[in-house]
């Protein structure tokens, strides 16, 4: 009875382990920079930003030239564009993720510019009497990366980190 009981507890404790291991971790705090979301960034291939989310991207069965992809364990609302197979941008279109600075969707405008200062460039945004407050890295090493918050003319709705000219593609893969 003993081996059974101690055989009872291995098989337990492999299962345990196996089933573990095959989920993939989640990313505790995900964070917005120019130059991408969490542990993904623009310039990726398809395969090493699935590599850093251990597996988790889920990917369209057909995969066109220009197309959304988004982490299956990830927060909610965000995306990311893949052009030609590689990552070129990412989306937060919803949810609670914050850049490095601590912005958000739901934050003013002026919150916006006291966190990056000279760095932000507003324009007027197409389709809407909102804006587009285009933050532009102190660092020269970053100059092809941005992070664009789109707002209602108050807040933001969503916002988008990635390399140019992608970053600011007003209209995405349309």
């Amino acid at each position: 009875m003993k081996t059974s009981i101690a055989g009872s507890i291995i098989a337990a404790v492999l299962l345990a382990c196996t089933t573990a291991a095959k989920q993939p971790p989640v990313v505790e705090k995900w964070e917005v920079t120019p130059q991408g979301i969490g542990p993904v960034r623009a310039g990726m291939s398809i395969a090493e930003a699935n590599t850093a989310l251990n597996n988790a991207l889920v990917v369209p069965a057909r995969l066109e030239e220009c197309d959304y992809v988004h982490p299956r364990n990830g927060p909610t609302g965000v995306f990311f564009m893949v052009e030609k197979g590689k990552i070129s941008r990412g989306e937060v279109r919803e949810g609670e993720v914050a850049t490095r600075e601590g912005a958000r969707i739901g934050d003013t405008e002026d919150r916006i510019k006291s966190l990056y200062g000279s760095q932000v460039t507003v324009q007027p945004h197409k389709y809407t009497d909102g804006h587009y407050l285009v933050v532009t890295p102190k660092n020269p090493a970053d100059s092809a990366y941005r992070i664009v918050f789109e707002t209602d003319g108050k807040t933001v709705e969503r916002y988008r980190s990635g390399k140019l000219p992608a970053v600011q593609y007003v209209e995405g893969c349309s």
